[in-house]
């Protein structure tokens, strides 16, 4: 009779029962109580309370009873602790049984209760077993070492168990050394720093011979350690990949791509002209086709993993095309990955065979696979030109069938191939016209209003096709409403009598009306270029599209690399690695495939490394998940732009003229004109002192190097606002350098990590140049300084006050907001001294009612510390006169976005009240140019 009968009684007072059926002298009745036991534990009853009576049955020799017994103890022992103890003596006995099955048994359970007083007494026991005359029990006793390490890291090591499980990868018996390898893997694993697996070519010869000879586990976890050995050249790693290929004909297929991984990684290092590379390339093909006879899951896991490989080296399966076709009997997850193998495997050889699939496969009945293979005709026609014009006339038939989604993603293809091939196949735009009515997704529509607005000059009724669009411009969608814009003012510069009416209209719907910002901006955008430079305007909207490119799904190389690290894992079935799917930093390491040897070509030498390859220094190209982007959304936020600000005034007003919102009064409309470049001196315009000594002296004197006023620092986020976070700040100039001075204090009880900072736009595109560095958590009640280098080169927007800035902080806790003012004097720029001839023109081309007069009170100081103290914030003395006993000093500055002030300074000694006359294109800076003469004057 079968153990279910244990299951099935439901009777009151079981547990009374039971007690005493466990107390019988009987072993019989004693073993079918523990049975009934383990079968109510099994469905989830509490029999906790028969604890004690339970662990009376460890004395016995029965084996399969031992085991019930020890099963109960492995789920009990954590809510019953005091009791688990009484256990403690009995293991110790049991490990130095004369059975070895249970000593194994022993350990292995002790290992399993996860009690601190109990991990005590493990060690003797343990001790013994790692040198166990019987290879189970080392075996066992192996694992055992890692879940101790996952209970108590401290006392593995101070124990020197370490130590043993090293000395195990020598042993004699390959399932020891397997076991001791996928322990040491694992507390590697979540030790990254520590170098447990010291791998040597002695190591992976003893690894390697017990490779031929373990369980289908063991090979998996000694291939996997074999993968993160790097040979010390290229004959080592032929000899490792020779004696790991004969693993790829393991019925097991975690086996086989455990050893594609090694082999692919290995192949690095192999010269192409070796008669072995080739060899290998050719043996790597089968088993991987093999795979593909499995049931459906195993053979997605095997097809996902091939997608890695033929990115990485198509050549292996170049010649294997047809087992990727698609069966009637695939499920859809394993038909679409077939199709995209299919197309990255398409070349002119294969073409004609893949196609005449492909067009089978756009007439199925599944819409999502007939939609991925109507892309993948568009694909194949991008990736091989020969073939482009057979793709075409595929994709016109399938649109003749006037299958509504078929017709759309054709149209969606077409205007690919049109981008890759101009001017070759737009003989089929008829064809397309007519479909016109027929389209209600979102991406043909934007597709098709493309290839009219690319070809308005070869339609002729293009305005209209257009306009029917118009009419429901604020149901469509974004994508469709940006295409439409771009593809009426293209019309607009191709046939511009007849279409004024038209391009006004979008252009009102798509400022006046919208509330989508990218489609404001856009047409506000359009709207300047037309209305300024309309020749301009035709040299941006009708430029030349660079080509598409064949491939424009592969993954990107750095992560490819990455990711053949990881075949046979969920790195390789997500495409994504570890790190972006792993909760905390646990047994995440990222890893590389070796560097090509110097026999193999060498593409690149380190020094000759392309730009944008990883180096120590660089900024990670992908973003880590802590970004502040997506969280501050309801600013609107780029990412900070590092770099210097842009030398020429004319490109940075180009680029505020665009983007405010009538700001052309800002930037002092479309005549301002800049001093020429001849005029203004090569130098700072500063006097820069004698020698280098005053160069380093940076405290010193009232140099162009000292740096402008700084202001002391203020709060600009209270605790009570940001749940403890406390910010005070100010601004400061140095050597052409704007920062941010700010003050963290953490007034809360948690600690704070992953700051992070953003700016709003603002009036003159300040922007934080570098990401907000806090390199160590911030515990309750600590204060921290930092200074956030400021580029001018971020977006723009007209603010009130003008020298707003509103600012965004995120920690692990919250994002908060604060806006802060900002003095005009950390944008007066280092070459702001105007030649003289050049200041007197500019004065007097400047229309007087641009002139503001100011008072200032209160300054004690004579005209020469007053030119010296402005001179140090970059406020330049062009000329000094004195009339009637005046002194009248002449000054002119510049902002970093290139707008020109010219100030005219009377002081009458012995009068503390100055008199300062401001001229300057953009009245609106002459105020805060008055505040910033105050504040460097008067501090």
């Amino acid at each position: 009779m079968t153990d279910s009968k244990y299951f099935t009684t439901t009777k009151k007072g079981e547990i009374f029962e039971l007690k005493a059926e466990l107390n019988s002298d009987k072993k019989e009745k004693k073993k079918e109580a523990v049975k009934k036991v383990i079968a109510s534990m099994t469905v989830g009853k509490d029999v906790s309370a028969l604890f004690p009576d339970v662990v009376n049955c460890m004395q016995t020799d029965n084996l399969e009873l031992k085991k019930l017994v020890y099963l109960y103890l492995m789920n009990y022992a954590k809510s019953q602790p005091d009791m688990a103890i009484m256990a403690v003596n009995t293991f110790v006995k049991d490990c130095e049984d004369p059975n070895p099955l249970i000593r194994a048994l022993a350990v292995r359970t002790m290992g399993c209760i996860r009690v601190d007083k109990i991990t005590e007494y493990l060690c003797e026991p343990l001790r013994k077993c790692l040198k166990d005359e019987d290879p189970y029990v080392r075996k066992t006793a192996a694992v055992c070492v890692a879940k101790l390490h996952d209970i108590n890291a401290q006392l593995v090591e101070d124990q020197g168990f370490l130590d043993t499980l090293k000395d195990l990868i020598s042993d004699s018996n390959p399932m020891v050394v397997a076991n001791a390898v996928a322990a040491l893997s694992e507390i590697a694993e979540s030790h990254p720093s520590s170098n447990l697996l010291d791998l040597n070519p002695q190591s992976i010869n003893k690894l390697l011979t017990a490779l031929n000879e373990c369980t289908e586990w063991g090979q998996i976890f000694i291939l996997d350690c074999l993968a993160n050995y790097t040979p010390k050249d290229d004959r080592e790693a032929q000899s490792i990949c020779e004696r790991v290929t004969p693993r790829l004909s393991h019925a097991n297929s975690a086996v086989v791509l455990s050893a594609v991984k090694v082999l692919m990684k290995f192949m690095e290092m192999l010269s192409k002209d070796l008669d072995y590379y080739g060899t290998l390339l050719k043996k790597l093909a089968p088993p991987l086709v093999t795979l593909l006879s499995a049931e459906p899951e195993l053979q997605y896991v095997a097809l996902r993993n091939i997608n890695l490989i033929v990115q990485k080296r198509p050549e292996i399966l170049k010649h294997e095309m047809k087992v990727f076709f698609v069966k009637y009997n695939d499920p859809i997850y394993v038909k679409l990955e077939k199709l995209d193998i299919m197309i990255r495997l398409a070349s002119q050889a294969n073409i004609a065979q893949v196609l005449a699939e492909l067009k089978e496969y756009a007439t199925e009945v599944d819409v999502d696979f007939v939609r991925k293979a109507v892309r993948a005709i568009g694909r194949c026609a991008i990736k091989v030109e020969q073939s482009a014009e057979r793709c075409v006339s595929t994709l016109l038939d399938l649109i003749q069938t006037k299958v509504n989604y078929v017709v759309q993603e054709a149209i969606v293809v077409i205007k690919d191939i049109f981008r890759k091939y101009p001017n070759k196949y737009e003989s089929v735009i008829a064809t397309l016209c007519e479909n016109l009515d027929s389209l209600d997704e979102p991406e043909a529509r934007a597709a098709m209003i493309w290839i009219v607005g690319e070809y308005a000059e070869r339609i002729d009724n293009a305005d209209e096709l257009l306009e029917s669009f118009l009419e429901g411009f604020h149901d469509e969608s974004t994508q469709v409403q940006l295409q439409l814009l771009t593809a009426i003012v293209k019309l607009f510069l191709k046939k511009p009598t007849e279409t004024q009416e038209l391009v006004q209209q979008v252009l009102s719907l798509a400022t006046q009306d919208s509330d989508n910002p990218d489609l404001r901006d856009r047409g506000y955008i359009y709207w300047r270029l037309l209305s300024t430079d309309p020749v301009a305007a035709k040299e941006v909207v009708l430029a030349e599209k660079p080509l598409i490119s064949e491939e424009t799904d592969l993954i990107e190389p750095t992560l490819l690399d990455e990711l053949i690290c990881y075949i046979g894992t969920l790195a390789s079935v997500y495409h994504k690695p570890p790190s972006a799917f792993v909760e905390g930093g646990r047994g995440v390491v990222h890893k590389s495939l070796p560097p090509r040897t110097a026999s193999s070509e060498s593409t690149e030498s380190p020094e000759t490394a392309p730009a944008g390859a990883p180096s120590g220094e660089q900024p990670d190209v992908i973003p880590a998940q802590g970004d502040l982007l997506g969280d501050l959304l309801n600013l609107d936020l780029g990412p900070p732009v590092s770099g210097p600000p842009l030398a020429t005034s004319s490109v940075q007003m180009g680029a505020v003229d665009l983007l405010g919102g009538g700001l052309d009064s800002l930037i002092g409309g479309p005549n301002f004109v800049t001093p020429p470049a001849a005029t203004v001196p090569a130098n700072l315009g500063a006097p820069m002192g004698s020698g280098l000594s005053d160069l380093f002296d940076l405290t010193s004197g009232v140099g162009a190097l000292s740096g402008s006023y700084v202001a002391p620092k203020a709060i600009w986020l209270p605790a009570m606002k940001a749940k403890g976070l406390e910010i005070l700040g100010t601004f400061t100039r140095q050597v052409g350098s704007i920062s941010m001075d700010l003050q963290l204090t953490n007034k809360a009880l948690q600690v704070m990590t992953d700051f992070a900072i953003q700016f709003n736009r603002n009036s003159f595109g300040l922007a934080p140049a570098a990401p907000l560095q806090v390199h160590a958590p911030l515990s309750p009640n600590q204060t921290v300084e930092i200074s956030l280098p400021l580029n001018t080169v971020g977006s723009v927007m007209k603010m009130e006050p003008l020298n707003n800035l509103q600012v965004a902080v995120k920690n692990n806790i919250d994002v908060f907001y604060f806006s802060t003012l900002y003095p005009l004097h950390i944008l007066f720029v280092e070459d702001g001294k105007m030649d003289r001839q050049v200041f007197l023109a500019t004065w007097k081309d400047i229309p007087n009612e641009n002139e503001a007069q100011f008072q200032i009170r209160d300054c004690p100081l004579n005209a020469e510390a007053v030119s010296s103290r402005l001179q140090s914030s970059n406020i330049f003395t062009v000329a000094k006169r004195n009339v009637e006993g005046q002194d009248m000093l002449y000054q002119s500055l510049k902002l970093t976005n290139g707008i020109w002030v010219l100030a005219e300074l009377r002081i009458q000694p012995g009068n503390p009240n100055f008199m300062l006359s401001l001229k300057c294109r953009a009245p609106e800076v002459s105020q805060h140019v008055y505040q910033a003469y105050e504040t460097i004057l008067k501090n």
